[in-house]
């Protein structure tokens, strides 16, 4: 009962499919190759002359004489001419870029030729100041230049900015303003948008100075750390007499004058303060080695008593609060007296000690210590 179901829907659907007339009209395959002469056979049809109005003589025939007429309708569609030469290469828009970055590296090379810049001898070559610059990563590269990048592909066209940026220096050291202006107007395309901010990372900022003389700086070490303000001690104008009286005259005075040697000028030895959070540093660090790490930098650059030091710490124990001021002190001290720089800078004192406290490990009583093995 099912097959029989299913055969009368297949012949409900499929059978008037099949018998439906076609809407053009039947052409046998001999006239199909009348039709088109690129079809015609060297022994049929008019391409040779033998057709039914004419036997081995071409124009006589009905095939003979519609050979120009298909000339004339054009059946060959007309060939349109890419508008990128790299348009077979499937990546037209990166080839074209490349393209054009070699041509402007050998339009550079030769203009420098020309200017006598170039090859330049090792000596003019360490001279030159480079032109620092970054290109954009391997993704917006790959958006500027209109399809996902490779590295060997990103390789290729940093290879080819470097070239041009190395001619940008030359060209700028030698005064060749146009030549510089252009290449930079090439290159500007290919760099990072924050290049600014990329270039100033791992430069140290200058140390300012406010208005009353101070300098702020800040150390870290370990957890701690610390504000630190400077500022040089105030010598103190005391009022002396024009005319010493007699009596203040001592004996060693009159020696040294009976003698004819200039009498000995007591030496002035300024006294300076050092506050850790309004503290005083003697009562803040009871450890004298605490005390000795701060002190540290005013003893090596021969500077102890010429500044009054104001610090703030926090976090940490004793050890990194006192490394903490440590720092910031031996950054003021080369903000004052940059001739002092270079000896603080050879004592590691400008320097941040990157250690840190080891962390706990899991199944140690600390980070590395074990606990006592036991039998029983």
């Amino acid at each position: 009962m099912n097959l029989n179901i299913l055969r009368s829907q297949v012949r409900r659907r499929v059978v008037p499919a099949l018998a439906r007339p076609y809407a053009t009209a039947f052409d046998s395959p001999g006239s199909l190759e009348d039709a088109d002469p690129r079809n015609a056979r060297p022994g049929r049809g008019g391409l040779s002359g033998r057709g039914r109005g004419g036997r081995g003589r071409g124009g006589r025939g009905r095939e003979g004489g519609r050979e120009s007429g298909d000339k004339e309708k054009g059946w060959a569609a007309p060939l349109v001419k890419p508008e990128s030469p790299s348009f077979f290469t499937g990546r037209a828009a990166y080839f074209d870029h490349v393209l054009a970055l070699e041509e402007a590296v050998v339009g550079t090379r030769s203009a420098l030729k020309t200017l006598q810049l170039l090859p330049l001898p090792s000596f003019a070559r360490a001279s030159v100041e480079p032109y620092p610059t970054v290109w954009a990563s391997k993704e917006d590269m790959g958006d500027i230049l209109g399809g996902k990048l490779t590295t060997t592909r990103y390789r290729r066209v940093s290879v080819l900015l470097n070239q041009l940026n190395e001619y940008r220096s030359i060209s700028n050291t030698a005064g060749c303003i146009e030549l510089t202006a252009g290449i930079s107007d090439l290159l500007s395309a290919f760099e990072r948008a924050n290049m600014e901010a990329v270039l100033m990372r791992g430069k140290r900022k200058p140390v300012e100075f406010d208005e009353y003389g101070r300098t702020y700086t800040i150390g870290r070490r370990k957890t701690s750390s610390a504000r630190c303000w400077m500022i040089p001690v105030q010598p103190k104008n005391e009022p002396t007499p024009s005319s010493p009286h007699p009596l203040w005259i001592t004996s060693d005075d009159d020696g040294l004058a009976s003698l004819g040697l200039p009498s000995q000028n007591p030496v002035e030895v300024t006294s300076s303060q050092i506050l850790i959070n309004n503290i005083p540093l003697s009562e803040f660090f009871p450890l004298p080695a605490d005390r000795e790490r701060i002190v540290r930098p005013m003893k090596i650059a021969g500077l102890i008593g010429a500044y009054n030091v104001f610090a703030i710490v926090r976090g940490g124990g004793t050890t990194g609060q006192s490394g903490a001021v440590a720092l910031a002190v031996a950054k003021g001290l080369a903000a004052h007296v940059p001739d002092v720089e270079f000896m603080l800078r050879r004592a590691k004192l400008l320097r941040r000690d990157p250690r840190m406290v080891e962390r706990k490990k899991t199944g140690l009583a600390k980070s590395r210590k074990a606990y006592s093995w036991v039998k029983r």
